[in-house]
């Protein structure tokens, strides 16, 4: 897509977020920095309610606000984590030279905790899609949380809080994040395409809203593919347009990238299945084997089955879908 894209253009105030239950229990939250997690299926809103929880909550939320996608930080290599902008403030020439990643990633958490806010008496950090925190840097949070908990709120979102340890969970408010109702999700679509001007009808976001299938980012993208593609919302246009939306074509892609070993392209790819198109890691590996059966056989095929029962197996574990259907990704180029 070429135009902005509507999930972050239109991005939910608090008291614009579908779910009644999770508004309540988030606008109980302003002012009053408890830790929370926030945990639910892919596509519920989860990052979307924090981000209004912190708008509420700060004066100045681009630098009271902190937030840190834990699949990202814990996959960046030293150099990247001590450049990245929200973090290089921390880091002196001497830590980074004498600092291993795993100290630099504890350091990072601890200074971001303690460093004064900018307004208003306390910061947010966002650790988004926490399953993926090993347990050593969970325990290191801990620490961290019991440290500074007067001036600093912890928000953590994730699928599958039982990965969270026990100490972290006891830290913090569970809100559970539901998927939305097709009513509520025809209700967020309502307020985006009227504020576009788009021409729709009821039936036409009733389609695109069960496509979605609870998944509100999915929605979100399909009705501005119609939009853009038929120029109005309507039963045919929508299935037209979102039957249209092959995503064959990016799983090529992506296969021959990293056949050619070029993994950081294949990756780059992973990145937009994953977070542009709002795929599960497991969405992403069965398409990825239907679209290989089309184009290996024989030994070639039964390995990748092989690999891919073994990432199936790391995905139901809870932690980073990017880091292992990238694994996958980087062994196909052996």
């Amino acid at each position: 897509m070429e135009q902005p894209l509507w999930i972050d253009e239109y991005a939910p105030s608090l008291s614009q977020l579908p779910q009644h239950d999770v508004r309540d229990r988030l606008q109980d939250a302003v002012g009053d920095p408890v830790n929370l997690v926030l945990h639910g299926p892919v596509g519920s809103g989860k990052t979307a309610a924090v981000r209004a929880l912190g708008d509420a909550a700060h004066e100045d939320p681009d630098n009271d606000l902190i937030e840190i996608n834990v699949a990202d930080f814990f996959d960046m290599t030293k150099t990247e984590v001590a450049e990245d902008p929200r973090f290089s403030r921390f880091i002196s020439a001497k830590r980074r030279r004498e600092s291993s990643k795993a100290d630099l990633i504890n350091h990072v958490l601890k200074e971001s905790a303690g460093y004064p806010p900018v307004s208003g008496r306390y910061n947010t950090i966002v650790l988004d899609n926490a399953e993926a925190i090993r347990e050593d840097f969970q325990q290191a949070l801990r620490r961290v949380m019991e440290q500074y908990h007067e001036a600093t709120q912890f928000v953590i979102t994730t699928r599958q809080p039982t990965k969270l340890i026990p100490p972290i969970r006891s830290r913090c408010f569970p809100v559970s994040v539901r998927a939305p109702t097709d009513a509520e999700t025809v209700a967020v679509l309502e307020r985006i395409v009227e504020a576009e001007g788009v021409a729709y009808d009821e039936e036409g976001l009733s389609f695109v809203a069960s496509y979605a299938d609870g998944n509100l980012r999915k929605a979100i993208l399909g009705a501005q593919t119609t939009a853009e593609t038929q120029g109005e919302i309507a039963m045919e246009t929508a299935y037209e347009a979102i039957s249209d939306v092959g995503l064959d074509a990016r799983f090529e892609e992506m296969l021959d990238a990293a056949e050619a070993g070029e993994f950081t392209d294949a990756r780059s790819v992973l990145d937009d299945l994953l977070v542009d198109e709002g795929l599960s890691g497991e969405e992403v590996l069965e398409q990825l084997l239907t679209v290989a059966r089309s184009r290996y056989d024989g030994p070639r095929l039964a390995e990748l089955h092989r690999l891919a029962g073994e990432i199936e197996f790391d995905l139901t574990q809870g932690t980073s879908d990017r880091i292992h259907v990238g694994r996958l990704l980087a062994e196909l180029g052996i």
